[in-house]
């Protein structure tokens, strides 16, 4: 593969290059990974940002619908979106449906827009393992803006927090009890809470879940990085539209007094050390997959499962026998 001609491509804003270029980083193959850091380094020195907006919500609140609708308010103002959606793999088969381009049918027409359905395979947090650098090249490629859609299960969802420059919270009316468990660690990140289908018979209930969400929102201790009155509870429907430009507005307006403010550069400083500490931690657990180390940790766990060793010990032999 020439990893420079992929590079130029990618920069030029060649979908097919791009669809490309993210199979290579989402492969964990070792000469693959070799390769998807050259092509990182290639498109580095074009330095181009895309406002990055992580997305989530509960199952069944209508994020894919949403983001359709959103997809196409965005290229009618002239911009350039790529959605990159993350799919829940099965923890059976590792399989996943990946179905977001047959739910998102006019937006992936687009000639300005790009989707790209990822697994989040054993990646915990909502997001897959490699998701982060699929963004840096849809930024590469020219992109304005970037929504990272996120598996939709709950409290753990903070991971794309770290590779987002807005995080945006999708409820639907009167959500109720199965929203209690991910209210505290969820909103606790949100940018925006966005109160979807607020439309037709569920307008009014729709309301007053915002504006239950908006009092909930002032309860909670004041952030640094957020102006006068954010994060704020809007009313959206990927139905009618009806919503869509205020919640752009208040993006725009959110993300403008970040860079003025110097918060965007700092966040995003903070974000790649967080994904340097990130990745020298996986690489040291990849260390365990090699056959001595199997060998090593399977004998250790015959001797703590039949209660010659605790798992203490185990450990602490292990780790001896690695040398770390």
């Amino acid at each position: 593969m020439d990893i420079q001609d992929l590079a130029q491509r990618v920069i030029a804003g060649e979908r097919r290059a791009l669809a490309r270029a993210i199979t290579l980083v989402e492969s964990g193959r070792a000469d693959h990974r070799a390769q998807a850091v050259a092509l990182l380094e290639a498109t580095a020195p074009e330095g181009r940002q895309a406002l990055r907006i992580g997305l989530s919500g509960t199952p069944g609140v209508g994020k894919s619908t949403f983001i359709e609708a959103f997809g196409m308010f965005l290229i009618e103002q002239g911009l350039k979106v790529a959605v990159l959606a993350v799919d829940p793999s099965s923890a059976r088969s590792g399989g996943s449906i990946l179905g977001d381009k047959t739910r998102m049918e006019t937006l992936s027409r687009q000639k300005n827009a790009f989707i790209r359905p990822s697994p989040s395979q054993a990646q915990m947090g909502g997001v897959a393992r490699r998701t982060r650098e699929a963004v840096t090249l849809c930024e590469a490629a020219g992109f304005d803006v970037v929504l990272i859609e996120t598996v939709g299960v709950g409290q753990s969802e903070t991971m794309v927090a770290e590779m987002a420059d807005l995080f945006l919270l999708l409820l639907a009316p009167a959500g109720g009890d199965e929203l209690q468990g991910v209210k505290r660690g969820i909103m606790e990140i949100a940018d925006l809470i966005l109160v979807n289908k607020a439309d037709g018979p569920l307008k009014e209930t729709a309301m007053r879940t915002c504006a239950d969400y908006a009092g909930a929102l002032r309860l909670l201790r004041k952030r640094v990085y957020d102006p006068e009155g954010f994060p704020k509870a809007l009313m959206v429907s990927a139905v009618t539209h009806d919503g869509l430009p205020e919640a752009w507005k208040a993006m725009t307006e959110l993300a403008d007094w970040r860079r003025a403010e110097g918060h965007w550069d700092k966040r995003r400083a903070a974000q790649a050390i967080h994904w340097f500490e990130e990745d020298l931690r996986l690489g040291l657990l990849s260390v365990l997959d090699t056959p001595d180390a199997r060998a090593q940790i399977n004998a250790l766990g015959a001797r703590v499962s039949n209660g010659t060793l605790s798992a203490t010990r185990a450990a602490e032999e292990m780790l001896a026998h690695l040398k770390i």
